[in-house]
C-alpha cells in the first residue's frame, strides 16, 4: 500500500557525496567565522598539521585493495584465510566514519583557507599559515575519497545499490 513505510526504512545505504559536501560546507562557514574572530590569538599552524589525513587515506586505500580482492574472489566467510563478515562490517563502519572525518577536515581547512586568502598581504602570519592549510585541505579531500572507495569495495558483487553519487 502507498501509506506503508518502505521495507528497508532503517537499512544503512551508501554514503552520499552530497551529504558529505553539505557537511563540509556548513563546517567551513562555521570555521571561517570562528577563525575570523579569533585568528590573532591562535598559534601558528604547523606546515604538516594535516599529514595524518594522508596517512589515514593511504591506509584505507591499502585496506580497500585487500577487501576488493577478497570480495571479488568470493573469499568472504568464517574459514581461515577468508575475510570474516564481522571484519567486513567493521571495515565498512571505518569507511563511513572516515568519510565523515574527511568531510569535517575538508570544511575546517577550507574555512581557514578562505579566511587566510581574504587576508592577502595584510598579515605575515596568514602567509605563513597558507601552505599548511592547503596541505590539510588536500588531505581531507583525499581521506573522504579513499573512504568512499573503501566503502564501495565492501559491496558484494551482486549488490544492486549503485547510487553512490546521488
Amino acid at each position: 500500500m502507498r501509506g506503508d513505510p518502505p521495507e528497508n526504512e532503517n537499512a544503512m545505504g551508501p554514503t552520499r557525496v552530497r551529504d558529505l559536501s553539505i557537511l563540509a560546507a556548513v563546517i567551513a562557514v562555521v570555521v571561517f567565522l570562528v577563525v575570523r574572530i579569533s585568528y590573532g590569538s591562535m598559534p601558528p599552524l604547523p606546515l604538516l598539521a594535516g599529514i595524518v589525513l594522508y596517512v589515514l587515506a593511504a591506509l584505507e586505500v591499502v585496506i580497500a585493495f585487500v577487501v576488493r580482492a577478497r570480495v571479488a574472489g568470493r573469499q568472504v566467510g568464517s574459514h581461515h584465510g577468508q575475510l570474516h563478515p564481522l571484519t567486513a562490517a567493521r571495515v565498512l563502519a571505518l569507511a563511513k566514519a572516515s568519510a565523515i572525518l574527511g568531510a569535517i577536515a575538508t570544511g575546517v581547512w577550507a574555512g581557514t583557507l578562505v579566511y587566510l586568502l581574504s587576508q592577502q598581504g595584510d598579515l605575515a602570519a596568514a602567509e605563513h599559515d597558507r601552505p599548511g592549510t592547503i596541505i590539510g585541505l588536500i588531505g581531507g579531500v583525499l581521506l573522504a575519497a579513499a573512504a568512499l572507495w573503501l566503502e564501495y569495495c565492501c559491496r558484494t558483487p551482486d549488490d544492486p545499490s549503485d547510487d553512490l553519487v546521488t
